[in-house]
């Protein structure tokens, strides 16, 4: 018997990120199939969230459609990540992507990086 159920996302979008994701991939470099959240070892804490254009698929990445373009997690990110909500928030005074980790145990000061 094969097992068809869907297997859950490991990070959910909110509205407002799948509408980032699809401005971004709206003015994104012609070779761009996508847009990666990858999690490198920066900041004071040990890892970040890193939001970057991705040009080639990688066989162990997470891939996730979005209506604005196909959204990517990085392999080796996936168990940091499981369970997180990606916003995207604007205010007066800053703007950029927001995550709720919780496998996330500790942050630094100034919130650059995070702690599993």
């Amino acid at each position: 018997m094969v097992d068809t159920r869907t297997r859950p996302s490991a990070v959910t979008l909110t509205a407002a990120a799948e509408q980032r994701v699809a401005d971004l991939m709206a003015r994104a470099p012609d070779d761009a199939i996508g847009v990666k959240l990858s999690t490198p070892r920066r900041g004071c804490s040990g890892l970040a969230y890193s939001v970057d254009y991705v040009s080639d698929e990688v066989a162990f990445d997470e891939k996730i459609a979005t209506p604005g373009g196909i959204f990517y997690i990085d392999g080796a990110s996936v168990l940091y990540l499981i369970g997180s909500v990606m916003d995207w928030r604007e205010d007066d005074f800053q703007a950029g992507f927001t995550f709720e980790n919780p496998n996330a145990k500790g942050a630094c000061g100034c919130g650059e990086s995070f702690t599993v």
